[in-house]
C-alpha cells in the first residue's frame, strides 16, 4: 500500500507540474513531448510515448482552462504537440527537396516549417474545441477523444487528405492490436488509441475512483490483443495454386533514373532481374511506380523486349509514365500502371488518382510559380488523375487492384466496386530517403494495416525498398529490405471473406464516437450530481 500511494503522489505531482506549466515553457515541453509521441510509430514501435503524448495534452487542456484564455491557450498547446509530432514523424519529406538540389534544396527550410506546423492544426483544433466544452471528471477524456478522432477523420479527408501516422499505427510493435482494423479500421482503432493515452491523465488525480477508466481501457486493449493474437495464430497464410510472384527491386538512386546515361542499364536491370533463375519460374513479375526510364508507347523495343519476357504466358505489372493528346494537341502525363499480358498484350491500364500534392501537380499553380517554387516530378504541367480504384481481370488469376505509391494510406478507398483478389502497390520509396530512412518504413506499415481492413493480400514493389508480399492479416510473407537490389520471389496469399470493416467501412468509428458522447453526457450528469 506504501508504495502505491508514493507512485499515486508521484503522478499527481507530475500532473500538477504539467498543469501549472504556462508561456514559453509549456510551449517546448508541448514540442519535446510531440517529438517524443513520434516514436511509436515504425520502425520504433514505442507505442507507450504515443500514449502519454495525448494524457499530456489533455492536462495542458486542464491547465489551459484554469486561466484566462482557455480555448487560445488549450489551441496554442495543441498545436505544438502537433509540430513536434509530424516534425519527428515526416522529417523524411526534406530527402525529397535533395534529389535536384539546385531547384528545390532551398525549399527544406519552409518544408520542414510549414508542413508539420499546417498539420500541426487539426491537434491545435481539437484541442480548442474541448477546451470549449470542458469540464471535471472523467467524461472530459472522452469528450477530448472524440474531439482529436474528428480531427484526425479531417485530416486523411481535407484537401485531398493525408492520413499519415494515424494513432492506429502507433501499434506498429504489436500485429495483433492492429487485427481489430479489420473491425473497426483505422479511425475507429485510432478514436480507442487515443481515449486510451488520454485517460492516464486521471492517473494523476487523487479521486478515489479515479483508476477505473484507464484500468478499463487497459482490460479493453488486453482484450484486443488476445483476440487478435488468437486470430493470427489460428489463421495461417494460405497461398493460391499455381501462382508464382516476382517482385523487382531494382534500387536505382532517384537521381540517377531519368538521366541520358543510366537510361539502358536501369532498364536492363529490370529485365535481368525479371530473367533471373531462382528456382521457380513466375508468372506474374511486377516493376516499381514508374519502373521504364522512358515512355514505353514511344519503344518499340522496349515493347518488344516485354512480348519476350511475358511469352510463357505471364503477366507483367509496372508503373511507368505515359502521356496522351487531346484535341488540341496538349499533352496529358499520367502516373499510370500497366498490365501486360500473353506477348505483351495490354490487359489494362490504371492511371493514378490520388496524386501527390506539390509532388505530382502543384496547387495555385500560377502563383507558386511566380515565387520559383515547383513539383517535384520533373514532367511538364501537372499529372492528370485518373478515375479512381479499379479491379482487372487477369487470364487464370485472381483478378488485380492496382495501387500507386500512397494511394494505400487511404482507409476504405483503396478498391473499386468490385471487390479484388489482391491489390498490387507499386512505389518509389527513394524520396523518400536513403536506407534507413522511416519513411518506406512506415508506408510499408500503412500497406499492412490496409490489408488487415480489406482482408485482402498485397504485393508491393518499390524501386529501392521495401518490397513485399503481405497476407491479409497484416504478416510479411517475403520482403527485401531497403537499399538492397533483387527479387522477392514467393506465392500469392488467398484472400479472406470480405472484413466486417469492408462491410461497414467507418461505421464502426461512428459508433464509437456515438458511445463516446453519452459517456461524456453521463461524466457530466455525475459530476452536477455531487456538486
Amino acid at each position: 500500500m506504501a508504495i502505491l500511494d508514493t507512485l499515486a503522489r508521484s503522478l499527481a505531482n507530475a500532473a500538477a507540474f504539467v498543469r501549472a506549466l504556462s508561456g514559453w515553457r509549456r510551449f517546448l515541453f508541448a514540442v519535446v513531448i510531440g517529438l517524443l509521441s513520434a516514436l511509436a510509430f515504425a520502425p520504433f514501435g514505442v507505442f507507450p510515448f504515443l500514449l502519454i503524448g495525448f494524457a499530456v495534452l489533455v492536462l495542458f487542456i486542464d491547465g489551459a482552462n484554469e486561466r484566462p484564455h482557455p480555448i487560445r491557450n488549450a489551441a496554442f498547446a495543441g498545436w505544438a504537440f502537433g509540430f513536434g509530432h509530424f516534425l519527428a514523424g515526416l522529417y523524411w519529406v526534406a530527402y525529397a527537396f535533395m534529389v535536384d538540389p539546385s531547384a528545390h534544396e532551398w525549399q527544406i527550410p519552409f518544408v520542414l516549417a510549414l508542413f508539420p506546423g499546417g498539420l500541426a492544426l487539426f491537434p491545435a483544433l481539437a484541442s480548442a474545441v474541448s477546451a470549449a466544452l470542458w469540464h471535471k471528471g472523467f467524461g472530459r477524456v472522452f469528450l477530448f477523444a472524440i474531439a482529436y478522432g474528428c480531427a484526425e477523420w479531417l485530416r486523411g479527408h481535407i484537401l485531398t487528405g493525408f492520413p499519415w501516422n494515424l494513432p492506429a499505427y502507433g501499434w506498429a510493435a504489436s500485429l495483433a492490436v492492429l487485427q481489430s482494423a479489420s473491425v473497426i479500421g483505422s479511425y475507429g482503432l485510432s478514436l480507442l488509441t487515443i481515449l486510451f493515452g488520454a485517460s492516464l491523465a486521471l492517473l494523476g488525480e487523487r479521486e478515489k475512483n479515479a483508476w477505473i477508466t484507464p484500468a478499463a481501457m487497459s482490460l479493453l486493449f488486453a482484450a484486443i490483443w488476445a483476440g487478435g493474437a488468437l486470430r493470427l495464430a489460428l489463421e495461417p497464410t494460405v497461398f493460391v495454386p499455381g501462382v508464382q510472384l516476382r517482385l523487382v527491386q531494382p534500387d536505382v538512386p532517384q537521381d540517377e533514373k531519368y538521366q541520358p546515361r543510366y537510361l539502358l542499364r536501369n532498364w536492363n536491370r529490370l529485365l535481368e532481374l525479371s530473367r533471373a533463375d531462382h528456382g521457380t519460374k513466375p508468372n506474374v513479375i511486377i516493376w516499381p511506380e514508374a519502373a521504364p526510364p522512358f515512355l514505353l508507347s514511344r519503344s518499340p523495343e522496349a515493347l518488344g523486349e516485354i512480348a519476350a519476357l511475358t511469352a510463357d504466358k505471364a503477366v507483367l505489372m509496372t508503373g511507368a509514365v505515359r502521356v496522351t493528346f487531346d484535341e488540341a494537341a496538349r499533352r496529358h502525363f499520367y502516373n499510370s500502371f500497366y498490365i501486360f499480358g500473353h506477348e505483351g498484350r495490354i490487359i489494362g491500364t490504371y492511371d493514378k488518382s490520388h496524386l501527390v500534392p506539390f509532388g505530382e501537380y502543384l496547387p495555385l499553380a500560377g502563383l507558386l510559380k511566380r515565387l520559383g517554387i515547383s513539383k517535384l516530378v520533373d514532367s511538364p504541367g501537372s499529372f492528370t488523375p485518373g478515375g479512381g480504384p479499379h479491379t482487372y481481370v487477369l487470364p487464370g488469376l485472381p483478378s488485380v487492384g492496382p495501387l500507386i505509391c500512397y494511394e494505400v494510406i487511404f482507409p476504405g478507398a483503396v478498391t473499386g466496386r468490385t471487390r479484388p483478389g489482391w491489390l498490387a502497390n507499386v512505389t518509389d520509396d527513394s524520396w523518400f530517403g536513403p536506407p534507413g530512412s522511416t519513411g518506406p518504413q512506415q508506408h510499408l506499415l500503412t500497406a499492412q494495416v490496409r490489408a488487415i481492413e480489406e482482408g485482402l493480400p498485397i504485393a508491393r514493389a518499390a524501386n529501392t525498398g521495401i518490397s513485399a508480399v503481405i497476407d491479409p492479416f497484416g504478416r510479411l510473407v517475403a520482403r527485401l529490405g531497403s537499399g538492397k537490389l533483387g527479387t522477392v520471389d514467393a506465392g500469392l496469399p488467398a484472400a479472406l471473406p470480405s472484413t466486417l470493416y469492408v462491410h461497414f467501412m467507418d461505421m464502426g468509428f461512428l459508433v464509437l464516437l456515438f458511445a463516446c458522447a453519452g459517456i461524456v453526457y453521463i461524466g457530466i450528469r455525475l459530476t452536477y450530481q455531487r456538486m
